[in-house]
């Protein structure tokens, strides 16, 4: 070897970790979401690319609802000892390989980077220092054959963050052109720009409460709000209602099952108010809260999603509350749009980069949260 080809190898070394440790720009990866509303688990598969600005194309996307059984499960799933839940979570783990394994054929998804699942909460006490979603299990890489991101709330725990919400930093990079992000979940929770900030909140309970006494009536949901519609307001619940503390907190801030079960199913079952009536005034409630989280000016444009944005008497309530343009985008990102975001926040975690806002959840300074398991 000469003088000439020892000084090459340097070179081509470096040009060789250059390209090693350069980042792609195209990921193709399936996104999951499971809510509290119980609905089911939202599945997506979609193409996220990085080269100028990030963008997305939805490529399949599919609700699979849960059975009664695993619905009764997951909702009791809080009252449950160490062991039991352990086992639930091992269960719900191979669940979960289940579906998507399915979605995957049926669909006939190859190349994928990665499986980014959110899991399904379980207990959530930021506070406390508790948060837990199962499903998040290493054996889910292991029973794909694919790498799996997850477990994204609980290192913004740690970090004493709230831990929720996560979605805002998606609204932030995918849906920056509207000024207020509205989800219409188990929860309802807005994301905003406030100066340099992105800041977020859960605002109130939503499809959690409605699908409760729905399925009180043998409905799993409030089909367009008729059953709310049919009722009438009650104004001293609807007082209660929106003397809650919570309301009067300062963001960030944020709510989990626990918090409806101790303070609003009590309140709502104690009124001795008919279904219909309790339906009513709890969407007049939320409309309400939202509205008052909102700057009322006819120029700012709202984008609603999720299961709630289905309820044509709420829509109605929150358009009669608020001069706000709300706008309701294709049904791919009303029904899908945490999904993809949870989607993104794996990739993001794939990069290294940012995918959590201290500014959002209170955390001591913004970070790339999630777990990496390789098959």
């Amino acid at each position: 070897m000469d003088g000439k080809d020892s000084f090459l190898i340097p070179i081509f070394q470096l040009i060789l970790s250059i390209f090693t440790n350069m980042k792609k720009n195209d990921y193709r990866v399936v996104g999951l979401m499971s809510g509290t509303s119980l609905d089911g688990v939202d599945l997506v598969f979609t193409e996220i690319n990085f080269k100028d600005k990030v963008e997305f194309t939805i490529l399949a996307s599919e609700t699979i609802s849960y059975s009664e059984g695993w619905r009764e499960k997951l909702s009791t799933a809080i009252h449950l000892e160490a062991t039991a839940l352990n086992e639930l979570d091992h269960e719900y783990t191979s669940f979960l390989a289940h579906l998507i394994s399915t979605f995957i054929d049926k669909h006939k998804i190859d190349l994928l980077d990665a499986i980014c699942s959110h899991g399904h909460t379980v207990k959530h006490k930021p506070r406390q220092g508790i948060t837990l979603q199962i499903g998040n299990l290493p054996e889910l890489s292991k029973l794909l054959g694919i790498p799996v991101i997850c477990d994204f709330r609980v290192q913004d725990v740690e970090l004493g963050g709230q831990g929720a919400p996560l979605v805002p930093i998606g609204d932030r990079l995918l849906f920056k052109d509207y000024k207020f992000c509205i989800n219409l979940g188990g929860f309802a929770n807005i994301s905003l720009e406030n100066g340099s900030e992105r800041i977020a909140f859960d605002i109130c309970p939503l499809n959690t409460v409605c699908n409760y006494f729905m399925q009180k009536l043998g409905r799993e949901y409030d089909e367009d709000g008729k059953i709310a519609r049919s009722g009438t307001l009650n104004v001293e619940l609807l007082s209660s209602l929106n003397d809650l503390s919570y309301y009067k907190k300062k963001p960030p801030k944020s709510l989990g099952i626990e918090w409806v079960n101790s303070h609003i199913i009590p309140m709502l079952e104690s009124s001795q108010v008919e279904i219909p009536s309790i339906l009513h005034t709890f969407c007049v409630h939320a409309a309400e809260q939202i509205a008052a989280s909102l700057d009322n000016d006819p120029g700012s444009t709202v984008l609603l999603t999720g299961g709630g944005a289905y309820n044509g008497f709420f829509v109605e309530q929150l358009r009669s509350k608020s001069a706000c343009d709300f706008v309701l985008p294709p049904a791919d990102i009303i029904d899908f749009k945490e999904a993809l975001i949870f989607a993104l926040l794996g990739v993001l975690r794939l990069r290294d980069e940012v995918n959590v806002l201290s500014s959002v959840t209170g955390a001591k300074m913004d970070h790339s949260s999630g777990r990496i398991y390789e098959p």
